[in-house]
């Protein structure tokens, strides 16, 4: 079973959600990883509209294959109203049940989001990874905060977002001549890392295949196409 620890209740008020934010961000280091990861894991949340029902699902790959080692999945209830900034609130109690249930810990760890490409600089790829105490960042599809120069077309190529001044995350451009995704470190890991890694984790598309295969996976238990694979 995987390990996280507990930091705070989940059953707070809006600006309660706000204070926590500004209070956890402190304890929120980028550094370079200590070791050469061998296993990721992606995850990733899906919601039918109006509804309160949360699909989370978390698949953990083998680094230097991409082979799915193994994949979790949770139903439940979100515990937070839907509010722009505060999705970490929403999303991540049902990313710990999933992660509860894994045989495998991952090293590192890839969240269909942001981390420190936030307007207070913990999306929810850092404030998880201060719950699961691993190295985690975020590869969001869309921008929440920061501008950015557009990359060159090829693959690879990578410009900074900034955010008054500071620099949050990269545009990382995945495959030729494709929309570039945005990719922000979390918590024990530095920018260039969560670049690097997403390249690694390349199956052909424009998301890398953690996310892409947690996406899959949440989308196919919010369709009944499988099992709650926590019973």
């Amino acid at each position: 079973m995987a390990h996280y620890q507990l930091l705070h209740d989940w059953a707070v008020s809006p600006a309660e959600a706000i204070a926590l934010q500004q209070q956890l961000r402190s304890q929120i280091r980028i550094e370079p990883l200590a070791e050469p990861p061998k296993t990721i894991a992606g995850c990733d949340i899906s919601f039918n509209k109006f509804e309160e029902t949360v699909y989370a699902g978390i698949v953990v790959l083998r680094l230097d294959t991409l082979e799915t080692i193994e994949e979790t999945g949770v139903i439940s209830t979100a515990p937070f109203p839907y509010i722009p900034g505060l999705l970490s609130f929403r999303e991540i109690p049902s990313l710990l049940q999933a992660w509860a249930r894994l045989k495998t810990e991952p090293d590192v760890v890839m969240f269909d989001g942001h981390g420190t490409a936030h307007p207070r600089r913990i999306g929810i790829a850092s404030h998880a990874g201060l719950f699961l105490n691993r190295p985690t960042f975020g590869c969001g599809k869309s921008v929440l905060v920061g501008k950015y120069n557009d990359p060159a077309p090829e693959r690879g190529s990578w410009s900074p977002m900034t955010h008054y001044g500071d620099v949050i995350g990269a545009a990382l451009r995945t495959k030729n001549k494709v929309n570039p995704v945005y990719v922000s470190p979390g918590h024990l890991i530095d920018l260039e890392t969560a670049i690097s890694l997403t390249l690694n984790c390349d199956g052909g598309y424009r998301i890398p295949e953690p996310t892409r295969r947690a996406h899959n996976l949440v989308n196919a238990l919010r369709k009944g196409e499988r099992p709650d694979l926590s019973v």
